[in-house]
């Protein structure tokens, strides 16, 4: 029987199953989840060896209710004895109860020791067979042998009840029903009785001995056959639990690095903000940008790009476990930790750490043009703080807001969000606001300040300078509501209107000869941008040589392809290009090997640092090296006289500055031949 339903087992492929999956890479978790889950056959031994383990704890589990059943049944049958056999009742009586006693006693005695199941089954099996004998002794004792002829049938019951109130293994079970079969061929043989009685009972003990031993032989292979499925479900289950848990953790998991992808953040995210609003439990909110992730993809590869990836995740992972957080991947090169932390020293803390372990891996990056040769990174920080009408999004709008400021802070740094800088703060969204109406309000304007020829003393140019005010009319800095119109993405529409204006204003009826606009690296990136310079241009009657671009160097003016192309079709145009507050940046000589610059703005701060032999020295520097590459100069700054005289001995092209004229509104230069009469007394006025 086992051996037949082992290979029963084995023909339905009964197996246990593994799932591996490969966080790392993709392609190994979807051929994970795709195939179907490896399996190991297990023997007809091993299945026996399972089995018997598995029915040990179920016999060990039902053992002492079938035993107290069974004393019960066994003592309630006192009644019978009562009415069949009443001269030796009391015997056979005390007989019950004192067997029963026993076998409970004994029974409770071995749970409570720990003793092995196989000893529990021959206690019980020994309470059937002593109990049967318990009884008949004193029962054949009785003065009406007929009677007790007749009664000794009930002994068939303790036969059966191996198999009624217990579960014994088919062995156990044989032998008892075996031992009761004995006794009662014995007893039979010495009963006063007729040979008819004698053949007809003992055929009657050997029948109920074959049928009790084929249930018995049944119900064991109905257990097993029972077994057998319950494990083959039990298999099929865990694979199904565990193709589950793979496929949540595949959709949850970042296939490149490893880590918790965006979906995962997010839950997370809002565990964490429901604490915090329920039990004040505060947390950290910190972004990860790689900088100039881009130019190391261009430079090493993808490939390198994604092991770069790998090392900065691994790094940080490392390191945010130290501080209980959770870190995973937002998209691209960025990356973002959830840490519970309510102390903005412990916040800033982090947020620098996360900057040196970048860096201390230093990785290769030899394109970056700002003087580092190492991937480094920029980190923006949000903490929670009570405050009206708190919601999710905001600590993470407000991270992004402090990622930004540490990008325009040179990057390799950390920011965190501070509600009282303007730059990061609140104030920043009602600015974002004001920017969006700003042209359909009038709260927009622009006022020019001039630039002069320092040979001729002759007005040369204007510069276009964007002014901002506020729905009350208080005056809103550049330095506010520029970086803002650069983040929120406003800087386009503003700066087409601005070009319009110009042309509007003084180029079309020819009321200055040139005027010079500032243009974001934002405007020279989006595509489409000379286009519509060309649509002002020729809606407005201006030709392009009327217009000069003023770009600024820094971090955010990458030399990519786009912004090439671009400068190149605002050149064919005819628009000069100016390069900006020249030596404050990073990329200034790299601009000025790659684009011929019509003008170089060198910035006023050389200017103001004349004063010591130091700065002259270094301000000479650096006109020497733009005249050496064939640029016209214009400096910043002159605001006396005395600046003035060193302009002309150094043989400077431009100034502009206070003392060449202050910015003024465009009506200031709308007489032409009065202002060229007067250039600058009008706009010194201004």
């Amino acid at each position: 029987m086992g051996a037949e339903a082992g290979k029963e087992f084995g023909t339905r492929n009964v197996l246990q199953s593994g799932f591996v999956v490969n966080e790392r890479a993709s392609s190994a978790v979807a051929d994970a989840v795709d195939a179907e889950p490896p399996r190991q056959e297990l023997g007809a031994a091993e299945l026996r060896t399972l089995y018997r383990t598995e029915a040990q704890a179920k016999r060990r589990k039902e053992a002492r209710p079938g035993l107290w059943i069974a004393v019960v049944i066994y003592v309630l049958f006192s009644v019978s004895d009562l009415l069949l056999i009443p001269d030796v009742a009391a015997l056979t009586i005390t007989a019950r109860f004192a067997v029963g006693l026993t076998a409970l006693l004994v029974l409770e005695a071995q749970l409570r020791r720990g003793a092995a199941t196989d000893w529990l089954d021959v206690t019980c099996a020994a309470a059937i067979i002593f109990g049967y004998i318990g009884w008949l002794c004193p029962a054949s004792m009785g003065a009406n042998k007929e009677s007790v002829a007749y009664y000794m049938v009930f002994g068939t019951i303790f036969m059966m009840s191996a198999n009624l109130f217990f579960t014994f293994r088919f062995k156990v079970s044989i032998i008892t029903s075996t031992i009761i079969l004995c006794i009662l061929y014995v007893v039979n043989y010495f009963l006063p009785a007729t040979l008819i009685y004698k053949m007809v009972f003992g055929t009657f003990y050997v029948s109920c001995f074959t049928f009790t031993s084929y249930v018995n032989w049944k119900l064991n292979e109905e257990r097993y056959n029972v077994f057998l499925n319950a494990l083959e479900a039990k298999i099929q289950h865990k694979e199904a639990t565990e193709r589950g848990k793979a496929l949540l953790r595949l959709s949850r998991t970042d296939p490149l690095t490893g880590l918790e992808n965006r979906r995962a953040i997010d839950e997370k995210l809002r565990d964490y903000w429901n604490d915090w609003q329920k039990l004040g439990h505060g947390f950290a909110a910190i972004l990860i940008d790689v900088d100039f992730f881009k130019k190391f993809n261009d430079c090493y590869g993808h490939q390198e790009g994604d092991r770069c990836l790998i090392q900065v995740a691994d790094a940080l992972s490392d390191l945010i476990k130290q501080h209980d957080g959770s870190i995973g991947r937002y998209g691209g090169e960025e990356f973002i930790v959830l840490a519970r932390m309510d102390k903005k020293g412990e916040v800033a803390d982090l947020a620098e750490a996360i900057c040196r372990t970048i860096e201390n891996l230093a990785i290769a990056h030899e394109l970056r043009r700002d003087g580092i040769s190492i991937v480094t990174a920029s980190v923006g920080a949000a903490f929670t703080r009570k405050q009206t009408a708190a919601k999710l999004e905001k600590i993470i709008h407000e991270a992004d807001r402090a990622l930004y400021l540490a990008k325009a802070s040179g990057r390799n740094c950390a920011r965190l969000f501070d509600p009282t800088d303007p730059q990061s703060s609140d104030e920043s969204e009602n600015l974002a606001a004001l920017l969006k109406i700003a042209i359909g309000q009038d709260l927009v304007s622009l006022v020019y300040q001039p630039i002069q020829d320092v040979a001729s003393g002759g007005f040369e140019a204007v510069e276009a300078l964007m002014r901002l005010k506020m729905l009350d009319g208080t005056l809103v800095p550049p330095s506010l509501f520029i970086p803002v119109a650069e983040r929120t993405g406003a800087i386009l529409e503003l700066g087409r209107w601005a070009i319009r204006t110009v042309c509007a204003e003084l180029l079309a009826q020819d009321h200055v000869r040139v005027v010079s606009v500032n243009v974001s690296p934002i405007q020279l990136k989006t595509p489409g941008f000379a286009t519509s310079v060309a649509t002002i241009l020729g809606e407005t009657g201006v030709t392009g040589n009327r217009l000069a671009f003023e770009i600024t160097e820094g971090l955010e003016m990458e030399m990519h392809s786009d912004i090439l192309r671009c400068i190149s079709d605002l050149k064919l145009l005819g628009i000069r290009i100016w390069l900006d507050d020249f030596g404050t940046g990073f990329a200034g000589l790299s601009w000025l090997r790659l684009i011929d610059f019509d003008t170089v703005k060198i910035d006023r701060s050389f200017l103001h640092d004349c004063g010591t032999p130091k700065g002259m020295a270094m301000l000479q520097d650096i006109i020497a090296l733009v005249r050496n590459r064939g640029h016209k100069i214009l400096v910043e700054g002159v605001e006396t006289e005395e600046q003035m005289v060193l302009m002309r001995q150094f043989g400077i092209d431009k100034v502009q500055g206070f003392h060449v004229g202050r910015p003024a509104p465009a009506a200031n230069f709308q007489t032409k031949r009065a202002i060229q009469k007067r250039p600058f007394t009008v706009l010194k006025s201004a």
